[in-house]
């Protein structure tokens, strides 16, 4: 309950913002398309957020400095809100929107609020709302309907539980957890459409423990999606010592990848929009930039990925060979094996398993990479892990400077928490993998370190049978007693035949 300043007192959890936040998708459900209608509602979340924030600061000051009437108060309040780490204009809050919500052109009203948030804020947020539009009548419905929606919206965030002061919540990990909450949950309805943006908690967090980034260094996810995965990258790092780089090719991925980095407090976070294979956008004196650790969870098998341009790639990212029209994996293993330091550079990438024995190009190039000792790790993940495919897929590790020419395999497939509509790591099985890629020693039918000869043997082919035998010798089958098992039926089923002939003859059948 409010009390009578209008402030909130009581106390509210995590799963509670959670479930309250995807209560207010019902405003959209069944008329927008979720894939659509997530920006919606995580744009007002994140409006929601940073007015929050405003008035807490806001508050703070008036407290410090006396009542904004003074102009002496005024002034001193201004400068020290002008010093924030992002700037609201007074007509901007989510409080002047609700305000509003009953105006016939809400939707322009939202869109002039969004655009001077932006303005006033460049360094941060410029071009985040661009591809976002609350006026749209092919996204949101023709004036009337799309008025409704729009209003129900404002009052869906108006419940006093969504009160996400600091001064209330606590840490902003509150609001950051809330918004990759509802991505992950838009990512399990919105089927194949899922795995443009989201990657799993639990795999971002299995790669980020495989490349373990350290204080100072530099990490770049090529394919960044809505950014999940540089965000727990990042958090693994353990100091804000380090710095986040993306990129990311659709528009409103784009645009959900800044707000979650803002969000999570990534302000050091560069994030540009744009085709990584076609038009790489991370370059230093026009050159590919090199990070530490390069992480992606890149689209499984592309198709017309950029075939034609790559044989005369300015950035000669390609010399180990061109990756098939149809199948972009390599193209991107290429990109980031390109952009790691020469010293201690290392790469996680997911992969759908062709990558680890198609032939033809791919099997050229899977050569040299294992020949140039850059390969330090496979490891296979269980099925149905990702959202919108249920195929397995398995984790690559490249590292510069290897200690030797050896290869781990990690079969991590049969060992996973079975839920009903998809598959998860639980943290003993990540764990698990972690500590054996550490150990790097063999592991009865879960681990196999192969030295350079043996995998030159299987011609390059790193399917992960081929190296980890998970082979489970059947129990030995007793013929005789089996065959009396089938007497004793065979007598069995005569009996019930012949006492069945009997009942049908009293019936007169």
């Amino acid at each position: 309950m409010a009390n009578g300043n209008g402030k909130q007192s009581d106390s509210v959890s995590q799963s509670e913002i959670n479930g309250i936040l995807w209560k207010a998708c019902d405003t959209f459900r069944g008329a927008v398309d979720p894939s659509e209608y997530k920006n919606y509602i995580l744009v007002m979340l994140f409006v929601k957020y940073i007015s929050d924030v405003w008035q807490d600061h806001y508050a703070k000051l008036v407290e410090e400095f006396g009542d904004p009437k003074s102009k002496t108060a005024k002034e001193r309040i201004h400068r020290k809100l002008k010093r924030e780490r992002f700037v609201l204009p007074a007509h901007c809050t989510f409080e002047t929107l609700y305000e509003q919500r009953n105006a016939a052109n809400i939707g322009e009203v939202i869109n002039t609020v969004l655009d001077e948030i932006e303005d006033s804020n460049k360094e941060k947020l410029e071009g985040v709302f661009r591809n976002i539009d609350f006026n749209s009548e092919a996204s949101l419905g023709q004036t009337k309907e799309r008025n409704v929606r729009l209003k129900s919206l404002l009052e869906d965030f108006t419940d006093p539980r969504l009160d996400l002061r600091p001064s209330r919540v606590g840490t902003m990990d509150v609001i950051g957890n809330a918004y990759e909450y509802l991505i992950g949950r838009f990512a399990a309805n919105a089927g194949k459409k899922a795995g443009e943006f989201y990657t799993p908690p639990e795999v971002s967090q299995l790669l980020a423990r495989l490349v373990d980034p350290q204080p100072g260094e530099r990490i770049c996810d090529p394919a960044c999606g809505s950014g999940s995965l540089l965000i727990k990258c990042g958090q693994q790092v353990g100091t804000k010592d380090f710095s986040l780089w993306g990129q990311e090719n659709i528009g409103a991925t784009w645009a959900l990848s800044k707000m979650n980095m803002f969000l999570h407090g990534m302000d050091n976070a560069r994030i540009e929009w744009g085709d990584t294979i076609r038009n790489p956008k991370l370059l230093s004196d026009d050159k590919l930039m090199k990070f530490e650790v390069v992480v992606a969870n890149p689209p499984f098998s592309l198709d017309k990925w950029g075939q034609d341009e790559a044989g005369a790639d300015h950035y000669n990212r390609f010399h180990r060979g061109v990756p098939p029209k149809s199948k972009g994996d390599y193209a991107f293993i290429s990109h980031m094996i390109e952009t790691i330091t020469e010293t201690s550079g290392r790469v996680g990438v997911v992969v759908p398993h062709g990558v680890l024995f198609r032939g033809s190009s791919e099997g050229k190039i899977r050569k040299q990479l294992i020949e140039e000792n850059l390969l330090d790790a496979v490891v296979g993940l269980p099925a149905n892990l990702f959202y919108g495919t249920g195929i397995p897929a398995a984790i690559l590790v490249f590292r510069k400077q290897k200690s030797d020419k050896s290869v781990l395999f990690i079969d991590a497939s049969r060992e996973y928490d079975d839920a009903k509509t998809q598959n998860r790591l639980a943290d003993e099985h990540i764990e698990k993998i972690v500590a054996t890629y550490k150990a790097r020693e063999n592991a009865d039918k879960y681990a196999y370190v192969a030295d350079f000869d043996e995998i030159e043997e299987n011609d390059f082919n790193l399917n992960i049978p081929r190296y980890v035998d998970t082979f489970e010798e059947e129990e030995e089958i007793d013929i005789r007693a089996v065959q009396e098992e089938i007497d004793d039926l065979d007598t069995e089923l005569a009996q019930v035949q012949e006492q069945m002939q009997g009942y049908l003859k009293e019936l007169g059948w």
